[in-house]
């Protein structure tokens, strides 16, 4: 996957695209895998790099959603289990099983939320994780040695999954280029190309690097931009809105805090949600929240309060409550949930999808999750194939392996992200030996990964490297700064780049990690 090459695919096409993606989170990239593996022309554009917004910021979990079965949304359940358990075959290497454990102290708990939990495995069927059960307090302070003990009766263990959400877009990327999708990162759409009656027929679109503008024609577009897409719809001559965007926050602290290989789940916090505390890539990772707020931003920033409430309600169930001191990183994310127009809060707004074709002819899709991103997208081809007058084909990705698909990826130990790539960045180990060095003492990231990462991954900048190729940024933000001068050079080397280039993108980085450090 590389830019220069895609790039000039798109400067040198004659022929008409068939479809044209805006926007290169799990949605606009889960279109572009299916539309090109059914064999259409497809284009993907992206104002910034692949999941810079929502798609790298969610709680990490491939899940039908507990939450949403309270609500009584059984459709969704059922259709999020079944997607979960395809995620899991056909990604191995990033989506696993992880066992939950919901602790009760109130002598109603068990019974009650066991019911549940034994209804959420009924309902996934033959694609289940495993089955819930009751324990005792002894086995629930064997799964979690870090509980608070006081008034603990037992608890519920259910199972669900767990992935790592910007990898998996990667590789999502790089199925799609595969299939013979083209996809741009800073490639920012600026304008609409109207043919006969107003109809659309292309974007206009600047690349961010050069400066460059070109045209692209296309049979349909897809606006697939996720929190931005009322700023796309606008720009097509459309006007009510269609997003209530809401904030969502998580807190990441040392792996010591959970202590052994299960996640804590709370069932009910005063804003309505659930709320998660759960081993990641060896640290444990606390949220979410879920806050209105009036517009959606690239780099969106935690509020006092949020970090306060995540911190206080952690700090009842856990033996040593957390403190700021203890923070590691802080990142926020925006959900674009799906208006309801009814003026209820953004905790009880629906997680189901909308796909709305406005009379230009833009087709607009919104609202989801990750774990329904393939069957968000087979819905957004079916419909998008139709208004721009394609052959009707068949959608392929429930059986379409995800690139770097591997059974047995933990053998690669931390590299086991990178799935059937590993053995090739092992490679490129032997071969420059200095490439093994380890980027900081804290964290498992080697010299290669970011190489690899800008050579076959288009990452292009030392946040892209850094946030979204590696997880440095979201595990330890203070750590992932001190590597950044290292990952600079190592880029610039790479991507043909000057001293002063690599000591801008420092500088750039330094800004970013502010909003990560609290």
């Amino acid at each position: 996957m590389n830019r220069k090459d895609l790039l000039g695919r798109v400067r040198e096409s004659r022929e008409k695209w068939e479809m044209v993606v805006i926007g290169g989170g799990a949605t606009g990239i889960g279109v572009a895998v299916d539309a090109a593996s059914r064999g259409y022309r497809v284009a993907l554009l992206e104002q910034s790099d692949f999941g810079k917004g929502t798609s790298s910021r969610s709680t990490k979990l491939a899940h039908g959603g507990v939450r949403y079965l309270e609500q009584g949304n059984v459709p969704l359940v059922l259709e999020a289990l079944r997607e979960r358990g395809l995620m899991r075959r056909n990604a191995p290497h990033l989506v696993h099983d992880l066992a939950f454990v919901v602790p009760s102290y109130d002598w109603w708990e068990a019974p009650f939320y066991g019911l549940g939990l034994r209804v959420y495995d009924l309902l996934a069927g033959r694609y289940g994780f495993g089955r819930s059960r009751n324990l005792s307090r002894e086995e629930t302070l064997e799964r979690l040695p870090t509980l608070r003990t006081d008034g603990l009766r037992g608890g519920i263990v259910y199972y669900d999954g767990q992935f790592d959400d910007a990898r998996l877009l990667v590789h999502l990327a790089r199925t799609a280029v595969e299939q013979g999708a083209v996809l741009l990162n800073y490639a920012r759409v600026r304008g609409m190309i109207h043919g006969p009656h107003g109809y659309l027929a292309g974007v206009e679109a600047q690349d961010e690097e050069s400066g460059e503008v070109f045209r692209i024609e296309s049979r349909v577009v897809i606006n697939a931009a996720g929190a931005f897409c009322d700023a796309v719809r606008r720009m097509a001559g459309s006007g009510d809105p269609m997003i209530a965007p809401s904030q969502g926050v998580h807190l990441v602290f040392d792996g010591s805090f959970l202590g052994g290989e299960s996640a804590i789940m709370v069932p009910r916090t005063q804003d309505g949600r659930v709320l998660f505390a759960l081993p990641w890539h060896g640290h444990t990772l606390v949220g979410t929240t879920d806050t209105p707020v009036h517009e959606a931003t690239l780099e969106p920033v935690a509020l006092e309060e949020e970090i306060d409430f995540i911190l206080s309600t952690a700090g009842a169930y856990l033996r040593q409550p957390p403190t700021r001191s203890d923070i590691l990183s802080v990142f926020a994310g925006i959900r674009p949930l799906v208006k309801s127009g009814d003026g209820v809060g953004t905790s009880a707004l629906s997680r189901d999808h909308s796909i709305r074709i406005e009379q230009s002819g833009l087709v607009t899709i919104c609202g989801g999750k990750w774990t329904t991103y393939r069957r968000m997208a087979e819905d957004c081809v079916d419909q998008a194939a139709m208004i721009g007058e394609l052959e009707e084909r068949p959608c392929v990705t429930r059986d379409l392996r995800i690139h770097g698909f591997h059974p047995s990826a933990e053998a690669f130990g931390h590299l086991d992200v990178h799935g059937a790539d590993a053995p090739a960045i092992l490679e490129m180990m032997r071969a420059e030996p200095a490439l093994s060095e380890r980027l900081h003492p804290r964290l498992p990231y080697q010299a290669a990964e970011v190489v690899w990462a800008a050579r076959f991954e288009m990452a292009r900048t030392v946040e892209d490297a850094l946030a979204r190729r590696t997880r440095a940024l979201f595990l330890d933000a203070r750590a992932a700064l001190e590597m950044a001068p290292r990952v600079a050079e190592l880029m610039a080397r790479e991507l043909g780049r000057d001293a002063d280039w690599a000591a801008q993108q420092v500088a750039e980085f330094r800004g970013v990690t502010e909003r990560y450090i609290k």
